[in-house]
């Protein structure tokens, strides 16, 4: 039969090695970039709502998402359980009240978070602040106190949200 001669005749294939894909060099990264970077988008929700670059609201606003603003609020946002980001075109004036707030923009008013507050280095914040934790970048602008929750703290003002702001006062 003629298909096995040609069969025979064939010989067989060696393995051809495959290359390596080139190693291209990894930049190193400081730990600053690399929490900036992770921490740009709110930390619980990567599909926040969005109140966008033409937006303007007013009033007092309250919901269950991690909110983006990138327009302009004035009022008093409570979003206890969630992350509030005012991005680099935000504005807000008046009160913010949140589990996290992200500040990249400009805030006038006072913000209280249960967990962490970060200002971020092209943030403006003229107010105060009452959070457990609270990070201001270098280049950040801010102009108020500080006020540091500490375990007891963060119980009292979780029951009562004043509570905190007189002992603020007093």
């Amino acid at each position: 039969m003629w298909w096995e001669k040609k069969s025979r005749s064939i010989a067989p294939r060696e393995p051809q090695p495959v290359p390596a894909p080139p190693v291209t060099p990894q930049s190193e990264n400081s730990m600053v970039e690399a929490m900036s970077r992770a921490s740009d988008l709110p930390a619980a929700n990567q599909n926040p709502t969005l109140l966008g670059q033409s937006v303007v609201l007013r009033g007092d606003l309250s919901g269950k998402e991690d909110l983006l603003i990138e327009g302009q609020f004035e009022g008093t946002l409570s979003l206890q359980e969630h992350c509030v980001t005012v991005g680099p075109h935000g504005q807000v004036k008046g009160e913010i009240h949140a589990r996290q707030v992200v500040i990249q923009g400009s805030v006038s008013g006072n913000v209280s978070a249960r967990e962490k507050i970060e200002i971020r280095k092209t943030g403006e914040v003229v107010g105060d602040l009452v959070a457990a934790g609270i990070a201001i970048e270098d280049g950040a602008y801010f102009k108020g106190s500080i006020d540091i929750l500490r375990e007891q703290n963060q119980e009292a003002a979780r029951s009562f949200p004043a509570a905190s702001a007189l002992k603020a006062e007093t």
